[in-house]
């Protein structure tokens, strides 16, 4: 039996937490929140629900396997995530790909020829994702791992070929080659997910559309009931217990500091962000090679969200009317937006937001005959001085005038929602970054820009760290993050500790 701490309890440290504890290692999970989730995670205000961060996740496969092996599968209650696409060309809420691209040539028949192009191209890249309908190799070891990759072994050649031609291409840069700058379809097609993430990733448009998914009673209820069983399996979960030093000795992790009391261990384990893990929580810089500090602490990550929480005096079946499904992207920048321009204090008036209801998945999320509804939308890094530059009342007004502009934006697909408003309040990445460590309220752990990627394969779990027994063990393990990201490192750690 081992004696392993982990820090931070976001899906990545609960599940690692819960295999670990699983498997006999006595297993301490160090919390800075009064909740367990991390990202993965809600609050109640007012009686309406919100998510803190994550909405859905794809990967089903690996993320139900997960669950399965812990012993909770049952007592979750997993649903699809529809999503509902709209802009001034086309409204439709696909069931697959195939519906996808019928309602885009529907939209833009003129232009048959160059959509005919992309999607050829986009279908060829499409084969590079795998079967998503099989757990990732990540979470198995030995033969059955070897067996789980054969797949990804024989169609090598094919990626080879198509990681030379789109390995390093953004977005931004794929859309290019079709349609031009500035034209509706190149900001259609750049413009998915985040801002210039790889052009590989195109292949996952299909995986959207089947295999997304959310949690019916939101997602804390997933993180109380893996920190229930956790504690089950004997683990301990200290909550309100800030992590202030990782303690070493000749090299090797040793144990951390909380409140001024000293916790030993045979491993460590962060399930928390990467950067503040090695520059400011561990005690010994030395153990980090200088250029390899300096990598970290230039290393771009993932862009940070602005969320609008709304509690409506409007019931679901009115706002279902308006929104059909309970998530909804409007598709449509108005002229000037520029995710690279932290300047722009007009930058909220020019963006997109999506809508999510969670009570439209859930009714018990809001009050009876009344709705919840996040409004959502990726921000300038530092915006505005970071905010208003630690001015309290300057970040105020900042904030009032971001949350005006997106509520103005979602007013025109929900007529009346200001005067149904009850409840509001905002979320900024100072927000996030307070709540979750992540590094300017990183949504996704590292930058999905491959030029600007920290890991050189953008696929792989990268679990160890220079220093002995301390790994990581958050999404931060994966160059693109997410739930999968966070999976898989949990999984690699259980493994490797024996």
């Amino acid at each position: 039996m081992k004696n392993v701490i982990i820090i931070g309890s976001g899906i990545g440290g609960l599940i690692a937490g819960n295999l670990l504890a699983k498997k006999g290692h006595k297993v301490a999970i160090f919390e800075s929140h009064s909740m367990p989730g991390g990202y993965t995670a809600g609050f109640y205000k007012k009686g309406y629900y919100f998510e803190s961060g994550t909405l859905s996740f794809e990967a089903s496969a690996s993320v139900f396997k997960a669950m399965k092996d812990i012993g909770v599968f049952e007592k979750i209650n997993f649903v699809r995530q529809r999503m509902r696409f709209v802009s001034e060309d086309f409204d439709g809420t696909p069931e697959n790909y195939d519906d996808y691209k019928k309602m885009i040539y529907s939209a833009f028949p003129s232009d048959k020829e160059k959509l005919d192009a992309v999607f050829s191209d986009l279908d060829k890249i499409a084969g590079l994702m795998g079967n998503v309908d099989e757990p990732m190799p990540f979470l198995y070891s030995g033969l059955k791992m070897l067996t789980s990759m054969l797949p990804y072994i024989l169609s090598g050649p094919k990626q080879m070929k198509l990681t030379k031609l789109y390995g390093n291409m953004t977005s931004s840069e794929f859309a290019a080659q079709y349609f031009e700058k500035d034209s509706k379809l190149f900001k259609l097609f750049s413009g998915f997910g985040y801002p210039d993430m790889p052009a590989m990733f195109g292949s996952g448009l299909s995986a959207m559309f089947t295999d997304y998914w959310t949690v019916k009673d939101g997602m804390q209820s997933w993180a109380n009931i893996l920190a229930e069983n956790f504690k089950k399996l004997a683990g301990d979960l200290k909550l309100n217990s800030y992590v202030d030093k990782i303690i070493t000795k000749n090299g090797a992790a040793v144990g951390v500091s909380c409140k001024n009391t000293f916790y030993d261990a045979d491993y460590v384990i962060s399930a928390s962000d990467y950067k503040k893990t090695l520059l400011k929580l561990l005690d010994d810089k030395s153990l980090i090679p200088q250029a390899l500090q300096d990598n970290i602490d230039r290393a771009a990550v993932s862009e940070a969200f602005f969320t609008v929480y709304l509690g409506l005096n409007m019931s679901n079946e009115e706002l279902g009317k308006y929104m059909k499904v309970p998530h909804v992207f409007p598709l449509e920048v108005k002229p000037g937006y520029d995710i690279y321009n932290s300047e722009d204090g007009e930058f909220f008036s020019k963006t997109s937001a999506s809508l999510y209801s969670p009570s439209m998945v859930n009714p018990k999320h809001a009050p009876r005959g009344k709705s919840s509804l996040m409004l959502q939308t990726i921000v300038p890094y530092h915006w505005m001085n970071n905010w208003g530059g630690g001015d309290k009342e300057v970040y105020g007004q900042l904030k009032k005038k971001a949350m005006d502009a997106m509520i103005d934006s979602a007013s025109r697909l929900i007529p009346g929602l200001k005067e149904c408003i009850e409840y509001k309040d905002a979320a900024t990445p100072l927000t996030y970054e307070r709540f979750t460590h992540n590094t300017d309220g990183a949504s996704s752990a590292w930058s999905w820009n491959p030029k600007k990627k920290f890991y050189k394969n953008i696929m792989s779990v990268n679990i160890e760290t220079p220093v002995k027994n301390l790994y990581i063990g958050s999404c931060w393990a994966m160059q693109i993050g997410g739930v999968p990201g966070a999976l898989a490192a949990a999984y690699q750690c259980a493994q490797r500790i024996k």
